[in-house]
């Protein structure tokens, strides 16, 4: 009777072992504000619960890079299952992350940062490719009547936000135009309404952030400008506004698939050998309009 329940705590121990629950931690830049980045942290939870891991998520209030590189060293040292991180700055994170990796913890890069995520020994990265993005906004904005343009910056550190004005302005055909902003909506607004009265001629304006666009709208209504304004990402405001008539269009990334393909990327790759696709998952980018926002409206801010 004694071998057979020793047997038991054995094979017992041994299925522990087994179905041992992975860790997963989740970086961000977001300083809180920007409601962008609940619904990453959703996906990346709702992934972490479909294949029985769990999800740590962090980010730094202050937004700034240095105290970034900190959580990632600080997640690093715990040893998780695999850390999934946004670039918004390679060179400030990338130390951190290039340590990560040798010290054996998979990573995954979300987000922003797609042309220095494989030199920093990252997997891959699931993210939207930012200056594409930004030159199909400005092509469209060219084509519904822009001339001259401003884009609407609220991280001037943030390499991804910098791709996406530069490209706007490629596809309308002008020179960068671009002013930071902040993530504080009555500087959004102040901002904005100061650049368009210094310059009656700007006639389109890109606000890289669906907050930032929701300030813009105010700043615009304002002033009395006749602008085409155009978006980037999803939310209930900016929905409002698009159906309204206040804003012409939003770039869609997806961005709930930025916080769950990177779970089910490293379960995979953790329990299958290595098993990973053979290239960067592009989450984006798709329009969003007057003919198509009514659908996606519901999930704005949820799942969009």
């Amino acid at each position: 009777m004694k071998k057979v329940l020793l047997a038991a705590a054995a094979a017992s121990m041994v299925a522990g072992a087994v179905v041992a629950e992975e860790r997963y931690v989740m970086i961000t830049h977001t300083q809180g504000t920007d409601p962008f980045w609940p619904v990453v942290e959703k996906g990346g939870r709702d992934a972490a619960e479909d294949v029985g891991a769990t999800l740590e998520y962090n980010f730094d209030v202050s937004g700034d890079m240095a105290a970034m590189a900190k959580l990632i060293e600080a997640a690093a040292a715990t040893q998780p299952d695999g850390i999934i991180v946004s670039l918004p700055d390679a060179a400030a994170l990338g130390p951190a992350i290039k340590a990560a990796v040798a010290d054996g913890v998979p990573v995954v890069t979300i987000n922003s940062g797609l042309e220095s995520s494989a030199e920093l020994g990252a997997l891959m990265h699931v993210g939207q490719p930012e200056r594409l993005a930004g030159e199909k906004a400005g092509a469209r904005a060219a084509a519904e009547g822009v001339t001259k343009g401003l884009c609407l910056n609220q991280e001037s550190f943030n390499t991804a936000l910098v791709d996406r004005c530069s490209g706007y302005f490629d596809g309308i055909g002008g020179d960068l135009n671009m002013i930071d902003v902040s993530n504080d909506p009555a500087q959004i607004e102040t901002r904005t309404a100061a650049a368009l009265q210094a310059d009656e001629s700007i006639d389109g304006v890109l606000a890289v952030g669906p907050h930032v666009c929701e300030a813009a709208t105010k700043a615009i209504e304002a002033v009395g400008a006749d602008v085409h304004l155009a978006c980037f990402d999803l939310s209930p405001g900016v929905m409002d506004m698009i159906e309204d008539g206040r804003a012409a269009f939003t770039i869609d990334q997806q961005q709930r698939l930025q916080g769950y393909m990177p779970v089910i990327v490293l379960h995979l790759y953790n329990n299958h050998a290595g098993l990973l696709p053979g290239a960067n998952i592009p989450s984006g980018p798709g329009f969003v309009d007057a003919s198509n926002a009514a659908s996606v409206k519901a999930l704005a801010g949820v799942d969009r």
